[in-house]
C-alpha cells in the first residue's frame, strides 16, 4: 500500500463545541473548510498529518476509543495555557520511564490526547546516521 495522505476524523455529538475546542482553545491551524456555513467540516494541520472534525457521532466516547498523540515544543507551557483555559487534564505533565515528558488532556467529547515532550538530551533526538 502506498500511502498518499492520512487524516484521524472526529464525528463529534456537538460539532459546533469540538470546532471551538480545537481551534481556539488548543489551537490547531485550519487546513481546510468544506460543507455548509453554518456547519461546515474543518479539517486540522496535526502537524505531518491532518484531523478532521465533522459530521454528528452518538455522543461521548467510550473508554475503547483512539487516542490523538501530539508532540509539542513544552508540555509545562502548555499545561499552564490550557489548564487557565478550562481544559480538563487528566494526567498532570511528567517524565516517562522511557524519556519522554507526558501530559493527558480531553477533549470536550472525551477524546484523550496525549501532549509529548522530546527532550533535549532524548535519544530520538540523536542522529542515528552515524
Amino acid at each position: 500500500m502506498e500511502v498518499l495522505s492520512s487524516r484521524v476524523l472526529i464525528r463529534p455529538a456537538d460539532p459546533e463545541r469540538a470546532r471551538r475546542f480545537y481551534r481556539d482553545v488548543l489551537g490547531l491551524a485550519v487546513y481546510r473548510e468544506f460543507g455548509p456555513p453554518d456547519d461546515p467540516g474543518l479539517v486540522f494541520f496535526l502537524g505531518s498529518g491532518f484531523l478532521e472534525v465533522s459530521g454528528r457521532g452518538p455522543g461521548p466516547v467510550g473508554e475503547g476509543a483512539p487516542m490523538l498523540w501530539i508532540q509539542v515544543r513544552d508540555v509545562r507551557a502548555e499545561h499552564e495555557r490550557l489548564a487557565a483555559a478550562g481544559v480538563r487534564v487528566t494526567r498532570e505533565p511528567r517524565v516517562e520511564p522511557w524519556g519522554l515528558v507526558e501530559m493527558w488532556i480531553e477533549d470536550p467529547e472525551g477524546v484523550r490526547i496525549v501532549l509529548v515532550q522530546v527532550p533535549d538530551d532524548h535519544p530520538l533526538r540523536r542522529d542515528q546516521r552515524g
